[in-house]
Parts: structure tokens; sequence; C-alpha cells
């Protein structure tokens, strides 16, 4: 799964690498982004040759959802099966985002009670950018709600050892590809939602700090010795 991750990167600097309109780009360093959280995405002008900003909301609410709640158990969507799945089928066909990061953090088993968490990103601690669904719920008094979900995949041989499944990264010369709203076909798409190319990344351990939502600075994603800080993570949210 993908639970917690990272975007620091200024606002001239997203715009500049996804192709935006910087006067659109609104967004404050986050070191800790958690489910139910507003973050930010990129997706396809339907009418034009322009990409969009916009944050939404962590955690997919189907349109056809009675009520909101429903978005906080749906951060992730597997890929394998995301199109036939009747919260994510018609977004996979017709909403698919980017979700811009520059790193995202997992937690390795290591006893019965105890964790290591671990910074995972570039090897040159970039941007990059998660397969995203989205979608739109109309609430009551007409609250509007628009949310997304992170894709995940198999893990590659990099972080095997720490977790079985990964988030989907889109390479950036498939970003049109995916954000193209005239590709109705999911079936198309399956070659862009694979496992990472594990020599562009890097893993390194991090402390129990960002266990708690309350820590979003950059001590977040400091460095540390594992053996040092195998501490004890009762809760990730």
């Amino acid at each position: 799964m993908c639970g917690r991750y990272r975007l620091t990167a200024k606002e001239r600097w997203l715009s500049e690498y996804f192709n935006l309109d910087p006067e659109d780009v609104e967004w404050a360093v986050r070191w800790n982004i958690a489910p139910t959280d507003e973050v930010a995405t990129i997706r396809q002008d339907r009418h034009g040759p322009k990409r969009l900003f916009a944050k939404m909301r962590w955690g997919l609410i189907p349109f056809w959802a009675k009520d909101q709640s429903i978005g906080a158990r749906m951060i992730n969507a597997m890929c394998e099966t995301a199109s036939e799945k009747p919260a994510f089928k018609e977004s996979m066909r017709r909403r698919r985002c980017l979700i811009p990061a520059d790193g995202f953090y997992e937690w390795k088993k290591l006893g019965p009670k105890k964790k290591q968490a671990y910074n995972i990103g570039m090897a040159d601690d970039g941007l990059f950018a998660f397969a995203g669904l989205w979608d739109r719920w109309k609430g009551p008094n007409n609250t509007v709600i628009e949310s997304c979900t992170i894709l995940t995949t198999d893990a590659n041989p990099l972080l095997k050892d720490i977790h079985d499944r990964m988030p989907v990264i889109i390479e950036k010369n498939d970003y049109d590809l995916w954000l193209d709203p005239g590709m109705t076909d999911p079936v198309k798409l399956t070659d862009l939602l694979k496992p990472f190319d594990a020599r562009q990344m890097r893993v390194y351990p991090v402390s129990s700090t960002v266990g708690s939502v309350k820590n979003d600075g950059p001590e977040c994603a400091k460095e540390v010795s594992a053996v040092e800080d195998g501490s004890t993570q009762s809760s990730l949210f």
C-alpha cells in the first residue's frame, strides 16, 4: 500500500516539471501527507491541450456513495483489478490523474510490535508522479468533494524486502498517455502500470517521527541508522 508520502517541491518547480500554468499552482511544502489530507493532483483539460492543477482529498469517494466516510478506505486501488471494481472502474476509464511526490514512506516489520520506517524515492531525490484516479461526489446541500486514490502494483526488487506492494509510478514520457481523456480502454494502459525501475530509485531508513501525523517537517525524511532507530510504532495515522 501507500499510506504516507511527501511533496516538498516549490510551486515554481512543480509548474515547470509538469508543464502547468504557474498561476494555477498553489501548494505549501508537505513532508508527511496522510489519508484524508488535501493533496496535489494533475489532470488533462478535456477541452484543450492543457494540464490542470487541482487539490483533492486523498481517499476516493465514488460518485454513487451515500456518504463520504467510504473515502478513508479508498486511499489505494490495486491496478490489477481497478478496472473491474465498482468504486474505481469508471474513474479508470475517464478520470485518471497524476499525483506528484518526491518521496513516500513504508514500514518494514521487525517484530510483533516493532517497525522500521523508510523513505523511498528517486535516486536524485527528484520529483515523480503516482498513477491516480479521481472522482467527484455531491453530498447534502450540494456539497462537492473531489477526491483521489493511488494505484498500487507489485513491489520492485528494491522494495520487496520492505513490502510486497508499491505505488504505481508513471514514467514522465507516459504522462500524456495516462492523462489522455480520449483513452477510455484501460487494457491499453496496462503497460504503464508496472513496478518502477529499481535502478532509478533509492531507499533509506528514517526515524519514527514520520509515524505521527502531527509531525510535518524535514525531520520526517531525515536519514538515520536503522539499527539505532528500530522503534515501536503502534499507529501510523
